[in-house]
């Protein structure tokens, strides 16, 4: 409703490393951005003639995060978000004063409020959609008086249903059907309009809604509180009845399984009409990243096709639910634009050095003032060239660490984990919370300062665990059984030999010659790297040779399946260059080495690789 000649204005949110949430005003956003420690903010980011200002939301739970927005009504925004630890994650609702910058009340939820959960509030009352197997679609609704819930169901999930709240009322419908309305005091429903089609609230509390009534024809209408309190129906504008486009088909696989389909999913939409054009969401659920593009006209037929190469903004898509929204217009303006939204699931083969739930490789590394950093390998790399598509800070502090070592799904999240021993010889356990950070740390124990050498992240007994491996001072090898739970994710140590002192390094690879457990490769003082192959149980074959030279670098790293060929591979860092080193899947002849452009001109900045 604002002034369409009104000038843009352009607020970037990327040099704030922020994400979009809600529109306050033509000049201000509500964002979230990620603070020093990598935990999420709610601001208010402004744009004033050429500056930026950005003002922190106060009174939300200190581990809020994945926030959504309703639209704005005298100066408050509802808000979701999610909060609590990474394995019981539970939804929370929050009404922001935008002029004081804090959250003035607060509600429990189910979920955070991405892809069907539309907020939305009033004078008497806070509301969201809610979807639960079983019951459908239904509204959940809560009294800010006297904090009564109320749950009223709308039917199933096969439709496009839009809600939104007018006083002490629920206006709901769905395309071609009426809109109606119902007390969330005393359960009266009422029709407002015979057919409706969309939905929008206004800043005034009342609502707007498209569609036809028999006295007065299509248009669009207003839906105001009467002194009463009654609902009430006013036509405003008329609505023109051109001949518009239709989605006919949509071609959307229900799941996407990307190491099956080579990291492509093809996607299409066939239309009433070839003189259109199709604009193209995927929005995962879990993260709200979106992907937005425009599919244009075939040159024959009416099939508007589209390869999704199962990046987003050239990063690896995470894992998950994503909402496919496509909205098909015809090019001469005529009549209204057909929407359909399509869920689709994106699965990969788990990846133990995945941070981000994209199945790509993440690498962590140390530099000398203790700043962790993550760098996002691209997962199907181009012509065999590994490279970086993004380095994202993990925090400071690390510098405590004698070693940090990655060790894949330790505790049974899914996503992968890190141990860290410290000076005074305690191990450390950081579980991945799936969104490239990590929870807070869990003490597993002391007298760990008793090893030299640690290693993780492949599964040594064929249990389905990652495992750990550690070499004491006197050369003798222990094997540390993963039990998959937090509280005590190691079994009791395990003796595997002696003599391995005459090792400097020793990196678990995972299966890298077929056998029936996870591999290890070691490196001897002269730089000769020898393969253990796996037998079960924490024990290995006899060593073979792979090679010398080995000594050149500082850091071998079991980094999981970089290069998408379903063999674990191993990255080599040193003053001289990083290299990829592929598996081959032989033992005789192990790896094949391939340059990178991982970590260059950076061989002596990190002092730690994991």
């Amino acid at each position: 409703m604002a002034d369409p000649f009104a000038p843009g204005v352009d607020i970037d949110l990327g040099t704030l490393g922020g994400n979009y949430v809600a529109v306050l005003s033509p000049t201000s956003v509500l964002a979230q951005l990620t603070a020093e420690d990598g935990t999420a903010e709610l601001h208010i980011v402004s744009k004033d003639g050429a500056g930026t200002s950005s003002r922190k939301i106060a009174g939300l739970p200190s581990d809020a995060t994945d926030f959504t927005g309703s639209s704005v009504q005298g100066g408050v925004v509802l808000v979701g978000y999610e909060t609590g630890p990474a394995n019981a994650r539970t939804g929370g609702r929050a009404l922001i004063d935008l002029a004081d910058a804090r959250a003035s009340e607060s509600y429990a939820s189910a979920d955070s409020g991405y892809d069907f959960s539309h907020l939305m509030f009033s004078g008497t009352h806070v509301a969201w959609l809610d979807y639960k197997s079983g019951t459908g679609m239904y509204v959940t609704s809560v009294d800010r008086v006297t904090g009564d819930e109320k749950r009223t169901v709308l039917g199933a999930r096969d439709g496009e249903w839009y809600t939104e709240l007018v006083g002490g009322w629920l206006v709901y419908g769905r395309p071609s059907s009426p809109v109606r309305a119902v007390s969330l005091g005393d359960g009266e429903e009422v029709e407002l309009v015979e057919s409706g089609s969309g939905s929008a609230m206004a800043e005034d509390g009342s609502a707007f809604v498209t569609g036809t009534r028999a006295v007065d024809g299509e248009g669009l209408f207003r839906i105001r509180a009467g002194d009463d309190g009654r609902p009430t129906v006013t036509k405003v504008a008329d609505v023109g009845t051109p001949a518009g486009v239709e989605i006919q088909q949509a071609h959307v696989p229900a799941v996407a399984d990307l190491d099956r389909t080579g990291g492509q999913v093809n996607l299409g939409w066939t239309l009433s009409r070839a003189d259109a054009r199709l604009d193209l969401t995927l929005t995962h659920v879990g993260t709200g990243k979106e992907l937005r593009t425009r599919v244009n006209a075939p040159a024959t037929g009416t099939r508007f096709s589209y390869v999704w190469d199962g990046t987003i903004a050239g990063v690896d898509a995470p894992n998950g639910a994503y909402t496919v929204t496509a909205v098909a217009a015809s090019l001469d303006g005529t009549g209204e634009p057909a929407l359909q939204r399509t869920g689709m699931t994106v699965e990969r083969t788990a990846n133990p050095h995945d941070y981000t739930d994209n199945g790509s490789t993440d690498l962590l590394a140390r530099d000398a003032s203790g700043v962790l950093w993550r760098d996002d390998l691209q997962d199907r790399p181009l012509d065999g060239q590994v490279k970086p598509v993004q380095r994202s800070r993990v925090g400071g502090g690390w510098q405590t660490y004698k070693q940090i070592e990655a060790v894949g799904d330790l505790a049974g999240s899914s996503d992968g984990d890190l141990v860290a021993l410290d000076s005074s010889g305690v191990l450390w356990h950081y579980l991945g919370k799936g969104d490239g950070t990590f929870a807070a740390r869990a003490r597993v124990g002391g007298g760990w300062n008793v090893y030299d050498k640690l290693t993780g992240g492949s599964d040594l007994d064929g249990d389905g665990r990652t495992d750990l491996l550690a070499a004491d001072t006197t050369g003798v090898l222990w094997f540390y059984k993963g039990t998959g739970s937090t509280a005590a994710p190691f079994a009791a140590r395990v003796r595997v030999g002696g003599g391995w002192g005459v090792y400097n390094q020793i990196t678990a690879v995972g299966d890298n010659a077929g056998t029936a457990a996870g591999d290890l490769v070691a490196r001897d003082k002269d730089g000769v790297l020898w393969l253990y192959q796996g037998k079960g149980g924490g024990q290995f074959s006899s060593r073979v040779r792979v090679g010398g030279g080995w000594g050149v670098y500082t850091h071998l790293v079991g980094a999981g399946d970089v290069d998408s060929d379903g063999i674990p591979d191993l990255i080599a860092y040193g003053a001289g260059g990083t290299y990829l080193y592929h598996s081959t899947g032989s033992s005789t002849a192990v790896f094949i080495r391939r340059t990178t452009s991982v970590y260059g001109g950076e061989g002596s900045k990190f002092n730690n690789i994991a």
